[in-house]
């Protein structure tokens, strides 16, 4: 009778819904921790029976020109636990700066973000959590999921797959057959955004599965940096549906990028030469890094730029001041009156005006979401003291975890099975089983 109640018990065990890390659930949330600043939802005043309306702060923006585009995709559903994600006070579509802050500069792009790269901390920012689409500056993704894989002085084959890119789109040049050092084709995706090479790096690192690995682990490694809101669906930033990211996520990432000192360099690289193909005849050529902040902004750190008729123009730069190392996200602006890097430029130049403890949120650390799947939201959410700067790892998956949870479940279970069915053996006829009674 125990040894069939026992096995229904292992069944369920073995069944049943494993636990969902936080990161990945939507667990009730506890108090936060204050956010030092102003928040960015005002208190209209007071309404029917005490209720109180709020209205989000309008963020600065300067008029830019009509542009046609396509249609903006519908975003997924609002999670309210990935918005709080840094601080309560970063769950707004519209203004968070610090309390007594200057007004940031007017600017043509949807939501940005500017953080310090060293200690974490949010200095401000528009919407920063809201959904946007990346275009290029998902490449930093790219960069931080497989730079760590990959051997740079390693030579590899481009294929024909690597060079099926959307026609006018991004091109650094490389041609199908062709030998390059993967430093080479890493220098032709953040120099001159070469789709094609985002193509070949996502292969090379994707395992069995080729590029589709390779977008898999991207998505894995956006969940490990605490970027919720990220989801890719093409390693390059092309278009894609269900292709989302936030102004927020993208500082978590482009943290991991500048913690990693092979790609600081390729970000101040400012020219490179792409090597003659004898076997395709094609001759040699150089490339010159596209972001001109990097020969124009003093201090200037590197970045990305992107854009897409869907995503306008994106940007992530970054540049140090005074010992100091700040951070600017941005996603759909337009380039008139400033292009995208002047925007991030002016950003930076707000932020760097900022006292160094002035702070409205932090960028989260590696891994801290998902390593502690029992803690409540506000306590993974709250600002904290600085930290270094983040140091990019191996991603720990959301559907490893669960695997785990199982495996280690129906080991105990079997482990326990086996043990009762020993004793039960062992046991001399007449002798009372003493052990623990369950109802």
């Amino acid at each position: 009778m125990r040894a069939a109640l026992l096995a229904v018990t292992a069944s369920a065990v073995l069944l049943a819904p494993a636990p969902v890390p936080a990161a990945a659930a939507a667990p009730t949330p506890a108090a936060a921790t204050p956010v030092t600043g102003t928040p960015a939802a005002a208190t209209e005043g007071a309404g029917t029976e005490g209720a109180v309306a709020a209205r989000a702060v309008r963020c600065p923006r300067v008029a830019a020109p009509a542009v046609s585009r396509p249609p903006r995709p519908s975003p997924p559903p609002a999670v309210p636990q990935a918005r709080v994600v840094g601080g309560d006070g970063l769950a707004t579509s519209g203004l968070v700066v610090p309390a007594g802050a200057g007004a940031p500069p007017a600017i043509t792009a949807t939501s940005w973000l500017v953080a310090d790269l060293d200690s974490g901390q949010v200095l401000g920012g528009c919407g920063p959590h809201e959904y946007g689409t990346p275009a290029s500056v998902q490449k930093l993704l790219l960069a931080a999921t497989m730079m760590p894989r990959l051997d740079p002085a390693q030579t590899v084959i481009v294929t024909a797959a690597d060079m099926n890119i959307e026609p006018g789109s991004s091109a650094v040049g490389l041609v199908e057959g062709g030998r390059y050092t993967i430093e080479t084709i890493w220098l032709g995706l953040l120099l001159n955004s070469g789709n094609e090479a985002a193509n070949a790096l996502a292969r090379l690192g994707g395992g069995p599965d080729g590029a589709a690995g390779g977008v898999r682990a991207m998505n894995e490694q956006a969940h490990h940096l605490g970027a919720l809101q990220t989801h890719a669906v093409t390693p390059s930033g092309l278009d894609g549906r269900g292709q989302f990211t936030s102004a927020y996520d993208l500082a978590l990432i482009a943290r991991a990028c500048f913690a990693q000192p092979t790609f600081r360099r390729y970000a101040l690289t400012q020219q490179a030469t792409i090597p003659a193909q004898p076997a395709q005849r094609t001759k040699g050529f150089q490339i010159q890094n596209e972001n001109q902040l990097i020969y124009r902004y003093p201090g200037a750190l590197g970045g990305k730029t992107g854009f897409t008729d869907l995503a306008r123009h994106t940007y992530v730069g970054a540049a140090e001041r005074d010992g100091r190392r700040l951070v600017v996200t941005l996603l759909g602006a337009e380039p008139a009156p400033r292009r995208g890097w002047e925007q991030g430029a002016a950003l930076l130049d707000w932020g760097f005006s900022l006292p160094r403890d002035a702070g409205v949120g932090r960028l989260v650390e590696p891994g801290e979401l998902t390593a502690t799947p029992s803690a409540a939201p506000s306590a993974l959410a709250a600002p904290g003291p600085p930290r270094p700067a983040a140091a990019s790892g191996a991603a720990r998956t959301g559907s490893g975890w669960l695997w785990s949870v199982v495996a280690l479940s129906g080991a105990g279970v079997l482990a326990l099975l086996g043990g009762l069915l020993w004793h039960r053996r062992r046991r001399l006829p007449g002798q009372i089983d003493n052990g623990p009674r369950h109802p």
